[in-house]
């Protein structure tokens, strides 16, 4: 876990599996995507405008080809 920083705003990405093991998929401090428990996180509704940020991050990243499964720690 010492890719996540405390009270930090990390987001996260649509993995239907995860959900189904009780964990989310977030992009962390190493810039790749892990799934982490969900008890890690709490869920915050953000204004659009940062929504619209995190997307067009999102979109300037180059993501290699999703991997199987990577569980963090």
């Amino acid at each position: 876990m010492e890719d996540l920083e405390v009270r930090k705003v990390y987001q996260v990405l649509p993995d239907r599996e995860a959900t189904r093991e009780g964990c989310v998929r977030v992009i962390d401090e190493s810039g790749d995507d892990y799934m982490y428990p969900s008890d890690l996180f709490v869920r915050v509704k953000l204004p659009a405008a940062v929504v619209r940020r995190f997307k067009r991050r999102t979109q300037a990243r180059t993501r290699p080809a999703r991997r199987s499964i990577r569980r963090a720690g």
